[in-house]
């Protein structure tokens, strides 16, 4: 190649290298934020709904007892195994008897005494301090048998089926219920109720329960207790219901739908396809248009699902007043959104 053809090779490649750079500092440069996404949306209004709570729950007894003697030592003898039936009083556990044995031989021996120092007090021949001192004895040593006959001998405090066995007989009691007394002729259930709902939730108010093991069968049950405070965390409160259970249909631990009319309340209801669901999580949420100085942006909004009324649904924040009547909810072109986007509306 001679000195010529070198020169012009060299002209060339660096022309083209210049067109290139060019072009990338143009591209670069001309480079512009994405565009608007557009989207439909829908003035939120408050309306009056008869409103029905529909809430989740899992059962239990009404009263649970872990039999748990307050003595250590052996269990001489277990009545009952799992699934018996048992009435209020009956015997469940008998402990070993040797400390109880003891202090009954102390007792009477104590009583002996007291009744001889009695006995000189109405004479007169003793000082009011002996007698106090062994009177206090004799009051100490009669506690003390009581308390010791209640952990030797163990009843039930009252009717159910025992639910769970740990020991058998012979074995040393070291701590762990030795049994577990469940009642299931009634039962109980907290629920967790959102808190726009607080003041409209009474005791005494009846509450209908559904288990999907009985698809045809309502229930009964009514609100026993309404707690006092609202858990910050997920703004609810809870409420205790009481629910008869004679023919022990439904068991402690299963699950159940429990349905509270609480009468007509104001309400946000929207498009069912307007609220988008976490991917991964039972997490809602919608999206609402805000403007502020860079124009209208979407607003990401978390709320949870009230009642549904066919193609809509009630809407309430997860914080409060996060969204309200008069905002502008996005009902098209949600799918591609998130927090922050901007966005154009239209028609």
């Amino acid at each position: 190649m001679n000195r010529t053809t070198r020169l012009a090779t060299i002209v060339l490649a660096t022309a083209i290298l210049t067109a290139c750079g060019g072009n990338g500092g143009n591209k670069g440069a001309t480079t512009t934020q994405k565009e608007a996404e557009k989207v439909k949306v829908q003035i939120l209004e408050s309306e009056r709904i008869s409103k029905t709570l529909e809430l989740s729950a899992t059962l239990e007894g009404y009263e649970t007892m872990n039999i748990s003697p307050s003595i250590t030592g052996h269990i001489e003898h277990i009545y009952v195994e799992v699934g018996s039936r048992v009435q209020k009083g009956a015997m469940l556990v008998r402990m070993d008897q040797t400390q109880l044995n003891t202090t009954r031989i102390n007792l009477a021996s104590t009583k002996t005494e007291f009744d001889r120092v009695s006995a000189l007090k109405a004479s007169g021949s003793i000082s009011e301090q002996v007698y106090d001192q062994t009177k206090a004895g004799y009051d100490q040593l009669v506690e003390t048998e009581r308390f010791q006959d209640q952990n030797t001998f163990v009843k039930a405090q009252f009717a159910g089926v025992i639910s769970a066995k740990n020991y058998e007989d012979g074995e040393m009691y070291t701590g762990a219920p030795i049994l577990t007394l469940t009642q299931i002729n009634r039962l109980k259930a907290i629920i967790n109720i959102p808190e726009t709902y607080f003041p409209l939730v009474k005791q005494g108010m009846h509450v209908s329960i559904e288990s999907d093991i009985y698809p045809d069968q309502v229930f009964p049950a009514t609100i026993e207790i309404v707690y006092p405070t609202i858990d910050p965390s997920s703004h609810t409160f809870q409420a205790k219901l009481n629910i008869p259970n004679s023919a022990e249909k439904i068991r402690p631990g299963m699950y159940v739908r429990t349905k509270l009319a609480v009468g007509e309340v104001n309400a946000i209801v929207v498009p069912y396809q307007s609220v988008l669901k976490l991917t991964g999580s039972n997490d809602r949420y919608v999206f609402v248009a805000n403007t502020n100085g860079d124009g209208i942006v979407a607003r990401r909004v978390a709320v949870t699902l009230g009642q549904r009324f066919d193609d809509r649904i009630e809407i309430i924040p997860v914080e409060n007043n996060a969204i309200k009547a008069g905002d502008r909810l996005v009902v098209t072109g949600q799918a591609r959104l998130v927090d922050g986007t901007t966005l154009e509306i239209v028609d």
